[in-house]
């Protein structure tokens, strides 16, 4: 929501420079004459609520330049796309796109699962994924899922040498497989 208003608020401070820059060079190349110039400025002069508003203006865009000074000079948060790891021979990253996809080839694995998807964060204790799955509706719900469980942690762990603290399943829906019967005719 913060960037969505960053982008508006940017896009109005840039129009208004831009205006303003018309507007100077208009008046530096002489396309407006001194006395339409002298006209304006007299009668903001004498209108109070001209005045008022272009006093409001100001403070709003003095504001907003603040804002922005501030997003330019801060400092970034931590880059949770990816887990950096250092070694004797130097450093690897690790995107959570591809623990995301070890977790979901770990879990392909398991038979009674299908529609699989997941998502990784990471804490101080390690990786926390959470496996989103439709199961089986023939197969027990606890005994599958902790095989997933155990399964996605092994391999994870196993294939990038980072510890998993949590692994969570979330059974979305069972798949109800249709029962055919044959008919001898």
């Amino acid at each position: 929501m913060i960037k969505i208003l960053d982008r508006i608020l940017l896009f109005l401070c840039s129009l208004v420079i831009g205006i303003l820059s018309i507007g100077l060079l208009a008046l530096s190349f002489q396309w407006i004459k001194l006395p339409n110039v002298e006209t304006v400025l007299d009668s903001f002069y004498r209108d109070m609520i001209a005045r008022s508003t272009f006093i409001a203006l100001s403070i709003l865009f003095l504001l907003i330049s603040i804002r922005f000074l501030y997003v330019s000079v801060r400092k970034a948060g931590p880059d949770v796309s990816s887990i950096d790891q250092r070694t004797d021979f130097g450093d690897i990253r690790i995107s959570l796109e591809t623990i995301e996809n070890l977790s979901l080839k770990s879990t392909s694995r398991v038979r009674g699962v299908k529609d699989l998807k997941a998502r990784v964060t990471v804490n101080d204790a390690g990786l926390e994924i959470l496996i989103r799955t439709i199961v089986d509706g023939e197969i027990s719900i606890p005994h599958l899922t902790e095989e997933i469980q155990r399964s996605v942690k092994g391999h994870v762990e196993e294939v990038t040498g980072i510890p998993v603290a949590s692994v969570s399943v979330y059974v979305a829906n069972i798949n109800h497989s249709p029962s055919f019967k044959s008919r001898v005719e």
